[in-house]
């Protein structure tokens, strides 16, 4: 696609337009029993907004082969998954704010370490879809967050420029990810995974509490 000079917003998804943080870990946690392994809430902090194939061998063991990977992913999700279709919340301040976006003329898109499948479900619990020209998700990247992959595909589906886009996040390595891709980055950290000093340390052009406080005009001032 042609690079255009629109401006364009990448939202993140867990910790940024919804939190279904405690659905995942209550996945990983019977994945891990399965698997007679431990898994902590230190853990899950520090591998949350990570591919499941680096999560799996990090946290399980570097011996699981390429099957058993895909397999206790696969289980991991349809755990998840079962759990959010009984209900999930946009956070605060997402909905005003992807509703000024697209009225401002903005193209938005998600950048997302989740499989597709798990994308699509939260937008669609949501009613949120129709705000997105594009989707990055799992299954177009190879790499996963710190590295910017998911956030350039995104915005090269939208066809717009890493230096046009500001991305939504409220993780150290999902900040990390946006400006090694180029673009600014608004952090927020309603979820309280991540300190505001640590956000701030990754290189997030601004820390806030909720979404509440972010502005269409803002993200102009930031692009700007």
């Amino acid at each position: 696609m042609p690079i255009s000079d629109n401006r364009a917003v990448i939202w993140d998804v867990d910790g940024t337009l919804v939190d279904t943080a405690e659905l995942h870990f209550q996945a990983w946690l019977k994945v891990a029993k399965q698997l007679r392994k431990p898994f902590t809430r230190d853990d899950f902090a520090a591998t949350f907004g990570r591919r499941n194939p680096e999560i799996l061998r990090q946290l399980f063991g570097e011996e699981l082969n390429e099957q058993e990977v895909a397999d206790l992913g696969a289980l991991k999700e349809d755990l998840y998954r079962d759990e959010a279709r009984k209900g999930v919340d946009l956070l605060p301040g997402v909905l005003p704010l992807l509703e000024g976006l697209h009225a401002a003329g903005f193209l938005q898109a998600i950048g997302s370490s989740a499989p597709l499948q798990n994308v699509r479900l939260i937008l669609e619990l949501t009613r949120t879809a129709s705000f997105f020209s594009a989707v990055a998700s799992a299954e177009d990247t190879e790499r996963g967050k710190p590295d910017p992959q998911v956030f350039l595909v995104a915005a090269g589906k939208l066809g717009v420029s890493a230096r046009r886009c500001v991305v939504m996040e409220d993780a150290v390595a999902g900040v990390q990810a946006a400006k090694a891709g180029g673009m600014k980055c608004i952090a927020v950290r309603f979820v309280g995974h991540h300190a505001e000093e640590k956000l701030a340390a990754a290189g997030a052009d601004r820390v806030v509490r909720t979404l509440e406080e972010v502005s269409v005009e803002s993200i102009q001032r930031i692009l700007e």
